[in-house]
């Protein structure tokens, strides 16, 4: 099982999704909750606000636990896990995505989610 953070980024009452442009075939073009890999030794708060500057160049706080979904991929079973995130500053920059967009939370599932993602947008939007 790979541990795997995800950060729910609200700015002015909408949500940060990215379109994966790099990685695991499963989730290549996919919309997702952007975030990545806890590394051995490190909190999956600090794996979470490393990951997003790695990945947009902007920083984050990880402040709490929503939820999470374990998925079962092809070759790999994921425990994703989701995190309120507040976005601190910084101008985006991708590097492991073809675009992002700040989407009212009602909107998330309109687009092609990577699977592991859905069931967290449809917590959200209890």
């Amino acid at each position: 099982m790979i541990t795997v953070v995800a950060a729910l980024i609200e700015k002015e009452n909408k949500y940060l999704i990215a379109k994966r442009a790099t990685g695991d075939e499963n989730v290549l073009g996919k919309w997702e909750f952007p975030g990545g890999k806890v590394e051995p030794n490190e909190s999956e708060e600090k794996a979470l606000e490393r990951e997003i500057k790695e990945e947009f160049e902007i920083k984050i706080e990880a402040k709490k636990f929503i939820t999470n979904n374990i998925h079962n991929y092809p070759k790999k079973q994921v425990d994703l896990r989701l995190y309120e995130c507040k976005y601190i500053n910084g101008e985006f920059k991708l590097h492991d995505h073809s675009e992002y967009k700040w989407v009212n939370k009602e909107e998330i599932l309109n687009y092609d989610l990577a699977p592991a993602d859905i069931p967290l947008a449809e917590y959200i939007l209890k």
